[in-house]
């Protein structure tokens, strides 16, 4: 797989960053996040969590996150991971122990089941 965006950052354990986070490329979020977060790939690490409102393009959570999310492309939930708020996405997976309580809209595959039945 090749990487367009080699940005790359991380929020370690023990940080908190607490207000609007603009990223490119990559985040891994090990500390805390509040506010809000626009970036492109986004993840949550197991001792992470995230208490925002997000737009990204690609989101995986393997420690907590509260808020809304706007997901262009995917949001994966990891085993460790918990969600809770509001999910917009395209592409949506949860693996099995991961922790789901949001109101979901995935827009993937939405407007093909409806020209089927046209």
């Amino acid at each position: 797989m090749k990487i367009k965006n080699k940005d790359f950052s991380i929020i370690d354990k023990n940080l908190t960053v607490d207000g609007t986070l603009h990223t490119t490329g990559r985040l891994i979020i090990k500390g805390t996040v509040k506010g809000s977060l626009v970036g492109e790939s986004v993840i949550i690490a197991e001792e992470g969590s995230v208490y925002a409102d997000t737009r990204v393009a690609s989101m995986t959570i393997g420690g907590t996150f509260e808020g809304e999310i706007q997901a262009s492309r995917e949001l994966v939930i990891l085993s460790t991971g918990k969600c809770s708020g509001k999910v917009v996405c395209k592409d949506f997976v949860v693996e099995a122990g991961g922790i789901l309580n949001a109101e979901v809209s995935c827009t993937s595959g939405a407007d093909k089941r409806g020209d089927k039945k046209k």
